[in-house]
């Protein structure tokens, strides 16, 4: 089974369908070569993404800047902080919790 050149249907370019994804996709019983080179997969699979929080995809969470209340470290928490509590990095908030 050799590479395969593709064009894709979204940017024009060629991109080669390798032997090893030919392989791979035969595996996975999947019956259509792919149709978008890497990059537009990418770009692809990023844009449908967007804002779904169900479906067992992926979304990254937003993350804010902090200054742990304990050891003053910078860090990130996934909330946006309040002046009236305090924050912890996570080794400190591990300590806090016990």
């Amino acid at each position: 089974m050799p590479d395969k050149k593709i064009k894709c249907r979204d940017c024009n370019s060629t991109f080669v369908f390798t032997e090893r994804e030919q392989q791979f996709y035969k595996e996975k019983g999947f019956q259509n070569e792919p149709q978008r080179c890497p990059d537009c997969r990418a770009a692809n699979k990023n844009k449908s993404q967007g804002g779904n929080r169900g479906g067992g995809r992926r979304v990254e969470r937003e993350m804010f800047a902090a200054v742990c209340a304990e050891c003053s470290a910078k860090t990130n928490v996934p909330f946006k902080p309040s002046e009236d509590r305090p924050v912890y990095c996570s080794d400190c908030y591990k300590k806090q919790s016990r």
